[in-house]
């Protein structure tokens, strides 16, 4: 009998500690979804309170030009008088008016045409914001203006436009330039941890924090520019913030991101090979938004010769290096096709 009160009591023993643990667990964890439970409630109210009080649109820039192009309404700029012509297409999260460093250079030889893409800058949004959709308002702006042949020049994600109305439709390029940009598809857009903030109301707060913020904007477009542009004054900083809250943006900003950044499948734009298109492939030496091999093998895709590398330049070569790049279109608006 002793030996048998013994033996529960040593397991009435280790128990005991067991039982406490879990105790203290379940405590821990009540507090930590009370805890979650307000951060939730609190961010919440923020989100609604901060969304309502920020619900004013900006209007946009006086004495904007626009195009119709088939089913949209496009605004465009030009510069220069005279010579052939080139067209310059932005990428993600860029404007026409992110062109004109570059524009200024070449418009001394060139007559020179910068569009707004659908579901950027203040192109009537419409959708759907996909390749296919912005090459077709490409070509129908290209008509529209009676553009003969054309050199085509796409930044980052428009070297996917350019290169989808190229091959849609070859004749109507005179040639055909990447300017830091690789064409395909990557499938780019809020990764899972960060899907949640996409719904409403998070993703309006999250989007109106960043744009309203001076030095987020100055942040990022030095990360992507590096030291040798321009540093932004307000003015700067109201072309890259004002197209981001005229009325429609937010709705095409969502609309977007259904799609990703534009793009193209590796067998689509192989097709680029079969063409007789003069072509070029220029990117920043220290552009980190690519792979250091990216350019090399963008332009063996392509059929291109060698990439140009631009020496200490990232992602933002038009206004890094306005003068570099204009002479890499300039040589290629040599070989323009007849």
């Amino acid at each position: 009998m002793p030996e048998q009160v013994t033996t529960v009591t040593d397991e009435a023993t280790t128990d005991a500690p067991r039982r406490r643990g879990r105790t203290r667990l379940r405590r821990w964890l009540r507090r930590a979804g009370v805890t979650l439970l307000v951060l939730a409630v609190a961010g919440t109210l923020f989100s609604l309170v901060y969304d309502a009080a920020t619900a004013g649109r900006a209007r946009p820039p006086a004495g904007l030009t626009y195009v119709r192009t088939a089913d949209l309404l496009t605004r465009y700029r030009v510069w220069g008088r005279g010579g052939s012509p080139i067209v310059l297409v932005h990428g993600a999260a860029e404007s026409a008016d992110t062109w004109e460093r570059l524009a200024g250079t070449l418009a001394r030889d060139h007559r020179v045409y910068a569009l707004d893409l659908d579901g950027s800058g203040y192109t009537r949004r419409r959708g759907p914001y996909t390749v296919d959709h912005q090459a077709r308002q490409l070509l129908a702006f290209l008509d529209a203006l009676k553009l003969d042949r054309p050199v085509l020049v796409g930044h980052s994600a428009g070297a996917a436009v350019v290169a989808e109305a190229v091959l849609r439709s070859p004749g109507r390029a005179g040639a055909l330039m990447f300017l830091d940009g690789d064409a395909l598809k990557g499938g780019a857009g809020p990764g899972p941890a960060l899907r949640f903030l996409m719904v409403p109301p998070y993703r309006t707060t999250l989007l109106r924090l960043v744009i309203r913020s001076d030095r987020l904007i100055r942040t990022i477009y030095s990360s992507q520019c590096g030291p040798a542009c321009p540093r932004l004054d307000a003015a700067g900083v109201d072309v890259w913030r004002r197209p981001f809250q005229v009325a429609g943006a937010e709705s095409g900003i969502w609309g977007a991101t259904r799609y990703g950044v534009p793009g193209l499948t590796a067998g689509r734009l192989a097709g680029l090979r079969g063409t007789t298109l003069p072509k070029a492939v220029v990117f920043g030496a220290d552009d980190h938004v690519f792979s250091k091999t990216s350019a090399t093998e963008t332009a063996r895709r392509i059929g291109a010769p060698p990439p140009t590398l631009i020496p200490g330049a990232r992602h933002l070569t038009m206004i890094s290096s306005p003068a570099t790049v204009a002479e890499a279109v300039e040589a290629l608006a040599a070989r323009r096709a007849p």
